[in-house]
């Protein structure tokens, strides 16, 4: 660790470009040609991801573009000083310092407490001027290591320190000084959170008021005392993502904000919180349990309305996710276990047989009567796993809005909606409407005694009844209605015998929303034609359909998987590439549930390139006369699939064009040109 930057990452009065992402991709060629990283490519793709989810421009003409890469090897800094300055999206213009902190992907906690340190040393102005005026990188080099402490600097002379500001008025709480505690986080936990946790603490040191600050940050955190929160006045939360451990601010006055406005804007903020805790009726962090204050988050500053959105279903998501993994499995297995048609009677072999009493009729295992106990037994959990997925949807998107008051009438509204037959977009806006209602709900200031009623009463009944009134009332039914009109379509369509076409219009249904109605209507037309056809003809038509549509179902996961595990790492985030791991058993599975992450996070590139393969996938299918028994299952069910090459070859098409079609497009397609329509399209349904 004594060579974070080296003269070979110093580029001195140079113009890179006319815009940032050509100088984060000079950089980023820089740290490749010093031997630091492998694929300039790759870490230009992740720095320019964090760049497009916050811009990192900083007031003074500074910019600190960063990532944790696979594609880094060693930690390092990158430095340029521009001439001209280069726009980075700081309010007071452009920048013309320029460091590119490039981070391994696995980067230890020491590499990332260096980096933090520069980060911190931003905020002095004589480390900045001392970079504007160095002659040479050796220069740059010696300053920037004195700063992390990979060199040591003179002693300083010793100076009158300048006495601290007294409190006015203003700034006391009880006739002392003010008592204020902030947490700090960014998406990456490098550069923004300690910023802003220096920014905040000499803020506060200048309005002379106690202000101490925990920075959660990549490397770590070091929890504030209990004691020094209790006798907290107010909160600071400056964040980008969720706070660790918030239970334990509960009931304080709080204020919140992105993290760049922790650095740019600290003194607004502490004015802030201090009027926050002179405000009875201000936003309170939320109780961590049923008593206590109900109130739920007040909305991040500066989010975006599609940013917002996309975290409140991304939550909902992210509770949903072992529902679908653990009870499609099971299912899976079920049908590995039990045969093809455990589903039949499998309520009956569990409640009628055990162990020491298997059963003796109807046994089609291959495995004799314990297969079929078994085999129904995992169907019939993973069945009852799987019928939470809608409540689970809408439970934890009313969670994500309105915290743990917000549950109860989700999880309802959810259930609601697969009682309407609205399936998954029923669920979203089952949450949403649950979450909302529950969340203004809270703003209330109800009377003393009937505060503690508020959160496990109160607002239960009331969101329930408001938000699944709504759903009964006016939308479960619309929804319901577009999925039998798209029922019926297919049908009709299917009985001219054009079937590589129904098999490629399945695809795409299969592939659009990810479980969604459209995709729920594909399946649920699939499944109705198996429930009715002899096995006498194991090619008949609903058996072809059905095949094609578990093919479909699962190019999008395991599409995802080979893109971001195999074919593409650095165009995929850490999480995503972590979510690309499961979806390899997830899609084999027959999960389309294991693709909504990707989905989710990128739906204009992602939703596009699952149609294609989908709709490869479907046709291929068709036209290979491929057939399935199995409902559910994947590859898991092959027993019951013929012929099984023609399976494979049809799904190894559409998953090797999906995967192609989106590291295309996202290596492409830069998010800029895609931003406008991002943030007006729908979300996808999970």
């Amino acid at each position: 660790m004594s060579d974070t930057i080296t003269p070979e990452l110093v580029v001195l009065d140079e113009d890179l470009g006319a815009d940032k992402a050509a100088v984060i991709r000079a950089l980023a060629a820089r740290v490749v040609a010093a031997g630091r990283a492998t694929d300039a490519d790759a870490l230009f793709a992740d720095a320019w991801a964090r760049e497009e989810k916050d811009e990192t421009g900083l007031p003074g003409g500074i910019a600190i573009p960063h990532a944790k890469s696979p594609a880094v090897s060693q930690a390092s800094l990158a430095f340029a000083r521009l001439k001209p300055a280069v726009a980075f999206g700081a309010g007071d213009g452009p920048a013309d310092l320029v460091f590119l902190i490039a981070a391994p992907a696995d980067a230890a906690e020491e590499h990332l407490a260096v980096l933090s340190r520069l980060a911190r040393s931003l905020m002095q102005e004589s480390f900045t001027s001392d970079l504007r005026a160095a002659t040479d990188a050796a220069a740059v080099v010696s300053t920037v290591r004195q700063a992390i402490g990979e060199e040591q600097a003179a002693a300083p002379a010793m100076t009158q320190a300048a006495p601290a500001a007294s409190a006015s008025a203003a700034l006391e709480v009880d006739g002392r000084p003010a008592r204020i505690v902030a947490v700090t986080a960014c998406a990456t936990g490098i550069a923004h959170t300690f910023m802003a946790a220096d920014a905040l603490t000499a803020a506060g040191k200048e309005q002379g008021i106690d202000l101490i600050v925990e920075p959660q940050g990549s490397s770590g955190y070091k929890a504030l005392p209990q004691s020094v929160i209790d006798d907290a006045d107010a909160v600071i939360f400056a964040v980008d993502v969720d706070v660790r451990e918030p239970q334990r601010f509960a009931g304080k006055p709080v204020v919140r904000s992105g993290v760049k406005r922790g650095i740019e804007q600290p003194v607004a903020l502490i004015t802030e919180a201090l009027a926050a805790a002179k405000d009875p009726n201000g936003a309170r962090v939320p109780a961590a349990s049923g008593s206590g204050s109900a109130s739920s988050s007040a909305p991040v500053q500066n989010e975006r309305w599609g940013a917002k959105i996309q975290r409140i279903l991304l939550t909902g998501v992210s509770y949903m996710i072992p529902f679908v993994a653990g009870g499609g499995l099971l299912i899976a297995l079920g049908f590995l276990l039990g045969g093809y048609q455990v589903t039949a009677d499998a309520g009956k072999v569990i409640i009628d047989n055990s162990l020491w009493n298997l059963p003796t009729e109807n046994i089609t295992s291959p495995l004799g009567p314990i297969g079929q106990y078994l085999g129904s037994v995992a169907f019939m959990i993973g069945a009852t796993s799987m019928g939470f997925l809608v409540s689970a949807l809408a439970g934890y998107i009313a969670f994500a809005i309105a915290d743990r008051p917000g549950i109860a009438p989700g999880f309802v509204a959810g259930a609601v909606a697969v009682l309407m037959n609205a399936g998954f977009i029923g669920g979203i806006i089952g949450g949403l409407l649950a979450g909302f209602i529950a969340w203004w709900l809270g703003r209330l200031n109800p009377p003393r005694w009937l505060r503690g009623l508020m959160p496990v009463v109160i607002i239960p009944l009331v969101g329930s009844i408001i938000a699944s009134g709504l759903m009964i009332l006016f939308l479960g039914r619309p929804i319901a209605a577009l999925m039998d009109a798209l029922n019926v379509g297919l049908t009709d369509l299917a009985g001219t015998g054009a079937i590589v076409v129904v098999g490629i219009i399945l695809g795409l249904m299969m592939c659009f929303d990810l479980g969604g109605p459209v995709n729920k209507v594909a399946y649920a037309f699939a499944t109705a034609g198996l429930a009715s056809a002899s096995t006498a003809d194991i090619h008949a038509v609903p058996f072809l359909i059905m095949a094609a549509v578990m093919a479909a179902g699962m190019v999008p996961p395991l599409a995802m998987a080979l893109a971001s595990t195999v074919l593409a790492r650095g165009l995929f985030t850490p999480v995503e590439k972590e979510n690309g791991k499961a979806a390899w058993l997830l899609g084999a599975a027959f999960i389309s549930e294991g693709a909504i992450p990707f989905a989710a996070a990128d739906p204009l590139r992602v939703i596009p390139a699952n149609l294609v393969g989908g709709a490869i996938t479907g046709g291929l299918s068709m036209a290979l006369g491929v057939s399935s028994l199995a409902p559910h299952g994947g590859i898991f069910v092959f027993f019951a699939i013929d012929p099984i090459w023609g399976f494979l070859i049809s799904l190894v098409a559409g998953t090797v064009a999906t995967a192609l079609v989106v590291v295309a497009l996202k290596k492409w397609v830069g998010r800029k040109e895609l931003a406008q329509a991002e943030a007006t399209a729908a979300p996808v349904a999970a």
